[in-house]
């Protein structure tokens, strides 16, 4: 399986766009930059046709040491969690996406 890189990213960039790679690489550390200080907020980023980006609060539980079986608290954190969009699983599925192209 091959991991597509920031690196890579800012290069189809600078191919489809037409900026210079420097430009190219800066945009696209801006954007992931606005999309990290979005979520670190607490906002939730939606981008059409490809998903959602959301962060929640998961509260203090208990766990399971699985090789001892000892409990374990787990301390309340907040994670990030990803919905794709119906257009993005219709692309990865070969589908063709929803007539109105909307995300749900």
């Amino acid at each position: 399986m091959n991991t597509v890189t920031r690196s890579q990213l800012a290069e189809a960039i600078y191919m489809q766009v037409g900026l210079s790679r420097n430009e190219s690489a800066a945009l696209l550390e801006s954007v992931l930059e606005r999309i990290s200080a979005a979520l670190q907020a607490g906002q939730a980023v939606k981008l059409s046709a490809f998903g959602t980006f959301s962060v929640r609060q998961k509260a203090q539980r208990i766990g399971r040491n699985p090789k001892t079986g000892v409990e374990v608290p787990i301390t309340p954190r907040r994670v990030l969690s990803f919905r794709a969009s119906q257009v993005l699983k219709a692309r990865i599925n070969g589908e063709a996406p929803d007539a109105d192209g909307r995300d749900d």
